[in-house]
């Protein structure tokens, strides 16, 4: 379990996120305290090409913190599962990866995310991408399903690591992979940081 904000219990800090990426899902040009965006995207990686060819339901509302896909090694046919798929894009470059027989999974918990990835997978034409509301403690995916798990930036937004990371682990066959980009710290945080919900999202 993390340290949590002064005040605040898991379900609290929970909630928070979940309301606080179903405003990036809803107005995504608002301004946060993080990077949003199809600009973001680009910075970190997410090809041109690919972005170019999507609806923008799935970049205008990215909010990751990288491009994993391009770390997984993914091959036609594998079942993948994108923990907090958010608005979709990482789950649309892996279909396209994976191929027609191959599967995707999102999963987000919040509900305005996964109509805006819904909506996305709609536009682009990706049977192969099934896109499922859920909270992390409890995913909706068979044991030993998925080929590769995706996250991106979602364990450090998760007060209960160990319980998101027990499920991660119980959906992945033997010898699967798990792909994560993550903001960590690279020393202690400065003095008075740390203790609010903003420094939750920073």
């Amino acid at each position: 379990m993390s340290q949590l904000p002064e005040g605040m219990t898991a379900a609290a800090v929970q909630a928070a996120v979940r309301d606080r990426y179903g405003q990036v899902a809803s107005t995504p040009e608002q301004g946060f305290t993080f990077p949003v965006g199809r600009q973001f995207a680009e910075a970190v990686g997410y090809p041109v090409e690919l972005l170019n060819s999507l609806a923008p339901d799935a970049a205008d509302a990215f909010a990751g913190v990288a491009c994993p896909i391009a770390q997984a090694e993914l091959a036609p046919g594998e079942t993948v599962v994108d923990l907090g798929c958010g608005a979709g894009l990482d789950s649309l470059y892996a279909a396209r990866l994976v191929g027609p027989k191959g599967c995707v999974i999102g999963l987000d918990f919040a509900p305005e995310m996964v109509a805006r990835a819904r909506a996305a997978a709609s536009a682009a034409g990706a049977a192969t991408v099934d896109i499922r509301l859920t909270d992390g403690t409890s995913l909706p995916v068979d044991d030993a399903t998925a080929d590769v798990v995706i996250v991106n930036g979602i364990f450090n937004l998760n007060p209960d690591k160990d319980a998101l990371l027990a499920e991660v682990l119980r959906v992945l066959r033997p010898g699967g992979r798990l792909v994560t980009a993550e903001i960590a710290l690279s020393g202690p945080l400065p003095e008075g940081e740390g203790h609010t919900l903003d420094d939750w999202f920073r």
